[in-house]
């Protein structure tokens, strides 16, 4: 049961929460705002319809970092005040006068995880269709993932596959579709798999049916290989993959399945899997690797050096979580150590330091 300790300290932690998330977002928007105006100069209307989508996304990032500042803060506070003094000395442990904020940052990171889940997979598919079709002027580069298919549309063409793999420029299950100038379909081409070699398709095991109006009848012809020639946007498209933040995890996990099952490489999209539930965590790893800084230091600077604490925290831990995510995703390390080893390993050792401060 939580008593008026728990109360004051969890009133604390949640209002340094919020004022961290406000902070940083405001500082990064500000920052990416102006590098993505000077880069693009779109309009008004432009740049809030992109930002509408993006800063849940920004907020969803910051949601850790905010975390480690509510909980810094907040002990740092009771530092200052010689309010930790005083619950030592009524037999609170650190462990103890930790417990309501451990345990805010739990229903944190819950949320974290609902919100990477539920909302940033809607929020990210509308912020790329404003990004490629009123940013980049290239709406063709804009693909959707529906039922494990992509759709593509280029000019008067368009297809759809079933699982692509754009590291090695394949795909299967490919069907196009040709229109003439009045939106007739004029041609249609299906294939079991193809070799996208940059302008160049090599499409195999297909047919091709022609829909002519001096027929009655579609002609349709099979054939073992074929090459066909596409456009620049095409080639382009072919070295762009689904993106897993517009992904749940259920359709990432169905996604990884459907790709397997077809003898596609799907090690990214799994490393990107568990690292939807390992960064969840990131905030409560954060948070217990920035006690003990807090608790030995809290005394030798204000909030500028709880604020340069954090920031070098979350530093060191980005570049550890990024660089392990960049080996599991080239095969050095296997997935589930990729996406869950900086969590492991930074917050054991954090574990380990606040109980070596035995209080």
């Amino acid at each position: 049961m939580f008593t008026i300790v728990d109360r004051y300290l969890a009133k604390n932690f949640f209002s340094y929460f919020v004022a961290g998330v406000i902070v940083f977002t405001v500082i990064y928007f500000g920052i990416d705002y102006t590098s993505t105006s000077m880069r693009f100069h779109a309009s008004t209307d432009v740049m809030i319809q992109y930002y509408k989508y993006y800063l849940p996304i920004i907020v969803y990032q910051l949601l850790p970092v905010g975390g480690m500042v509510g909980t810094m803060f907040t002990m740092s506070s009771l530092s200052r005040n010689n309010e930790l003094t005083a619950l030592y000395s009524l037999g609170y442990s650190l462990a103890r006068i930790s417990l309501p904020v451990l345990s805010c940052l739990t229903v944190m990171c819950m949320l974290t995880y609902w919100v990477g889940d539920h909302i940033v997979p809607y929020v990210a598919q509308k912020m790329s269709y404003v990004y490629y079709v009123d940013l980049e002027k290239t709406p063709g580069l804009y693909s959707t993932v529906e039922k494990n298919k992509i759709w593509y549309r280029s000019e008067n063409t368009i297809f759809n596959i079933s699982y692509l793999n754009a590291a090695n420029r394949s795909a299967q299950g490919i069907t196009l579709y040709y229109f003439n100038s009045a939106w007739d379909l004029v041609q249609l081409i299906k294939a079991k798999s193809v070799k996208m070699d940059k302008m160049t398709w090599h499409l195999h095991d297909g047919s091709v049916t022609l829909f002519a109006k001096e027929s009655s009848f579609p002609l349709t012809k099979t054939f073992k290989n074929k090459t066909l020639t596409v456009g620049e946007d095409l080639a382009d498209f072919s070295a762009n993959p689904p993106d897993s933040q517009t992904l749940s995890s259920s359709q990432l996990q169905s996604f990884i399945h459907k790709n397997k099952d077809a003898g596609m490489d799907t090690l990214g999209y799994e490393v990107d899997l568990y690292a939807k539930m390992s960064f969840a965590f990131a905030g409560l790893v954060l948070s217990l690797m920035g006690i003990p800084f807090t608790i030995q230091r809290a005394r030798a600077g204000g909030n500028m050096l709880n604020i340069g604490l954090c920031v070098g925290i979350a530093f060191i831990y980005w570049v550890f979580y990024s660089a392990s995510l960049a080996m599991g995703k080239h095969g050095v390390l296997p997935p589930l150590v990729a996406a869950w080893g900086p969590d492991v390993l930074m917050g054991g050792a954090a574990t380990a330091a606040l109980v070596r401060l035995k209080r």
